[in-house]
């Protein structure tokens, strides 16, 4: 007889791949042959994750073929979903695709999916499984009551169950007897789930003596004691409240979208779809505007990391960000608190931003930032984007509070939900679906998703419907409520940037100086002109254009950082695009002039001037009282103040100290950039990507390392060693950089390679692979040596030739 195994290693290797494609859980790790992936694809969890892969109508006809008696009569089925046998079939082929039914001529059930769905179609077991656990005596009794008959012969379970079937193959008398009370606890269990709690179910109660609702329908047979206060709903009696119905109302087509059709100028209009012109112009208006929001995205991103590059955050002991910082963070770039939140989390999950040590650390910006900032606007916002798609943190989770009535505070390990990934995705690719012009409401999108998805329902996942729609608007992958395309190329794998390009202004170098001290930049700056001009300049309003001004103190806080007062004055000329107007260059060198004059140490800290008269007039001001200041020598005066306090003072009485170190030098207060190292675990916990998409090629070297270990298995690990075409001799050996060069040229033609590889113990073997990638300090390829897929550190890589090249040692 075939067994699934054998059904298994029939299919072709394109179903396979499909399995594989639909199921990528199951070869992570690859299974030694299809044996081990039969047994793999039968256990809770890899039953459990298809199951919850699959639509209610796709389901249904799952639960159908577990409740409808074997063997199926033709068009059975389709009878039971009540839809047409087409529709049905196509179902019973992706389930087929899935290798939860097998079979090529008869659908069977996968094994473990019968544990997976424990009431199929809500119904419970049949009448001989419901009292299969009663005592003989309890199974004795029932029998007298119900049949009128004593038992003849000798007692027996088997033949009192199936006397019980029959009495309960129409029960309708039975339910009439027990009373209306009655018939409405049963309705209630009717359409499942079709178990309740009761007081006492394993007390025998007799038809006579049975007072309450429930002890009519257990003294009836109408309801199974499975323990103490576990009552259950027998198939047979269901059915018969059912009327013969396996489901109420389950079509094949998921339920429309509803929600708003947008116009040019307007937001929305009544409910419906647009077409014509006026959806072509509603669609580039929404591309319009998520550019917009794109742009924004990108710009509050680098806003936030530079300020964090130069006064980080500090971390939470628990983890996270402060609901002080975070609200600072907020009030700096305008946003809402959760606006905030999601900043940071999606710079989190891109890889720019970490924590730096373990205890006492500070949230930081990461070298990859500095490589972030050298690519366009659009490839920052691909990063981003990518980053927040594929995360498993739930940003709008940050604020509130867990099941402990514990505040969840954003950055911190409390945010992460295993099902954000896939919701997240999953609302997208709903938003998708939509008509061109339509705008799906929240609701509608959770209707959707209870019909794709129905076992990954809950409250959760109805708060992140809301949460994907407002961050998908602000980060600008929707405008106006709509998937626009180059969102559509992202959430596909493809390269957004293309796309989004057209929409996005081009950079500027070029800033227009005022003589009233104001600067406006017509665009977004290039990303040098930014941070020079944020340096030296207060950002006075954003918009279309951004207008910066010039005053004192940000001139001072650019000496402060190092300029000096013509490398700013040549910048500023450099990218002005009229001359420098007097007032800016009286001011620069107003302000240069004084700074530095005043030279303040630690002892705990000094002031120090090459002009005694100056300290006079310090000493004078009777602000400085509170510096309990003294001199030391008639250009010295001592204080008890610490450095940082004493420099704050003397520019709040309208002076320019600047910091002095041990040697006389200037300290640089503001330091341009501080960065912090990921830790090695910081890729896994900043970005758990579930397994819901595997790798193309992967696939195909799994499905090649099945094969050859299910004929490993049959013949021999030697004989598939002798068909891998294993060369004899020395390893090859070759330079480090050609070993690299050569495996990823082999990636790209899709050819075999023969390597040497050391173990850990130095030894070296040859190894016939195919490549997959090589990245990360890995190749990953398909081992025709081992007839299974695996990681080779690039380091122990001794050398590699083409097996058509190579003459091989005989």
């Amino acid at each position: 007889m075939e067994t699934f195994a054998d059904w298994l290693r029939a299919r072709d290797d394109e179903a396979l791949r499909a399995l594989l494609s639909a199921r990528p859980e199951l070869v992570s790790p690859v299974p030694a042959d299809l044996t081990a992936l039969a047994a793999r694809a039968s256990t809770p969890a890899t039953v459990s994750r298809a199951l919850d892969r699959l639509d209610r109508f796709s389901l249904a006809v799952l639960e159908a073929l577990l409740v409808l008696p074997r063997p199926l009569a033709p068009g059975a089925l389709a009878e039971a979903m009540g839809t047409a046998a087409g529709e049905v079939a196509r179902s019973v082929e992706r389930l087929r695709r899935y290798a939860l039914v097998w079979g090529d001529d008869t659908d069977n059930v996968a094994p473990g999916v019968r544990q997976g769905l424990p009431h199929p179609a809500g119904l419970g077991p049949p009448v001989q499984e419901a009292f299969a656990g009663y005592p003989l005596d309890r199974l004795t009794t029932l029998i007298i009551d119900l049949d009128g008959r004593e038992p003849r012969g000798f007692p027996d379970s088997g033949r009192f169950l199936e006397r019980l079937a029959a009495v309960l193959s129409a029960p309708e008398s039975l339910i009439e007897d027990a009373g209306p009370e009655a018939r409405t606890a049963l309705e209630q269990l009717a359409w499942g789930p079709p178990v309740g709690r009761v007081a006492d179910a394993r007390r025998p109660v007799r038809v006579a003596t049975a007072t309450t609702p429930i002890e009519r329908l257990l003294a009836r047979g109408l309801l199974a004691a499975e323990d103490d206060r576990t009552v259950t709903l027998p198939r047979e009696v269901a059915l018969h409240l059912r009327k013969g119905r396996l489901f109420r109302n389950v079509g094949p087509q998921p339920p429309a979208l509803t929600g708003r059709a947008l116009t040019p100028g307007r937001s929305a209009v009544a409910s419906g779809s647009a077409s014509g012109s006026r959806s072509g112009a509603a669609d580039d208006l929404a591309v319009r505007t998520a550019a917009g929001e794109a742009f924004t995205a990108v710009r509050l991103t680098e806003e936030l990391l530079e300020r964090w590059g130069t006064d980080p955050p500090p971390v939470l002991r628990s983890g996270g960000l402060a609901v002080r910082e975070l609200r600072g963070t907020a009030t700096l770039l305008e946003v809402e608190e959760w606006h905030a939140a999601l900043l940071a989390e999606v710079a989190y999950a891109a890889g720019l931003l970490t924590r730096s040590g373990d205890l006492d650390g500070e949230w930081l910006p990461t070298p990859a930032y500095d490589l972030w900032l050298m690519r366009d606007t659009a490839g920052r916002w691909t990063e981003l984007a990518r980053g927040w798609l594929k995360t498993d943190r739930a940003p709008g989770l940050a604020g509130g509070r867990d099941d402990r009535d514990r505040l969840i505070n954003a950055l911190s390990e409390a945010v992460v939900r295993t099902s954000a990934p896939p919701t997240r995705a999953a609302i997208l690719r709903v938003l998708a679906d939509a008509d061109p012009g339509l705008a799906a409401d929240a609701e509608a999108i959770t209707t959707r998703l209870a019909w794709l998805h129905p076992r990954r329902a809950g409250p959760l996942r109805d708060r992140l419907v809301g949460w994907t729609l407002r961050e998908a608007a602000v980060l600008g992958i929707t405008g106006f409520g709509q998937l626009v395309p180059y969102a559509r190329d992202l959430l596909e794998g493809g390269d957004p940037e293309p796309a989004l390009e057209k929409y996005l202004p081009e950079p500027v170098d070029r800033i227009l100086i005022q003589a009233d001290l104001t600067a406006i930049a017509p665009g977004p700056l290039v990303t040098e002109l930014a941070r020079e001009l944020s340096l030296a300049a207060e950002v006075e309003s954003t918009g279309g254009a951004t207008v910066y001004r010039f005053t004192p103190t940000s001139v001072r806080r650019a000496l402060d950082a190092g300029r000096t007062a013509g490398e700013l004055a040549q910048l500023l000329a450099r990218h002005s695009a009229t001359p420098l107007p007097q007032p800016l260059t009286y001011l620069i060198e107003d302000v240069a002039r004084r700074h530095g004059h005043l030279r303040v140490g630690a002892l705990s800290s000094y002031v120090r001037s090459d002009s005694p008269a100056t300290l006079d007039e310090i000493l004078a001001d009777r602000r400085s009282d509170a510096l309990r200041l003294h001199r030391l020598a008639p250009s010295v005066l001592a204080s008890g103040l610490e450095r940082a306090e004493l420099l704050a003072a003397l520019r709040a009485m309208g002076l320019a100290p600047v910091a002095e170190a041990p040697g006389g030098g200037i300290i640089v207060t503001r330091p341009d950039v501080l960065r912090a190292d990921p830790p090695p675990t910081a890729e896994i916990m900043r970005v758990r990507v579930g397994t819901e998409q595997a790798d193309a090629s992967m696939i195909s070297a799994a499905v090649r390392a099945l094969r050859a270990g299910d004929e490993a298995a049959r013949h021999g690990a030697e004989h598939a060693r002798l068909r891998a075409g294993a060369p004899a001799g020395d390893p090859p050996r070759s330079p480090a950089a050609a070993t690299v060069d050569r495996l990823r040229a082999a990636v790209e033609q899709g050819i075999r390679v023969w390597i040497g590889y050391l173990d850990q113990q130095g030894g070296s073997s040859s190894r016939i692979v195919e490549p997959v990638r090589v990245e990360g300090g890995f190749l990953t390829g398909y081992d025709a040596t081992r007839a299974a897929v695996q990681r080779f550190a690039l380091h122990r890589i001794t050398g590699v030739a083409e097996l058509d090249d190579e003459e091989k040692p005989s």
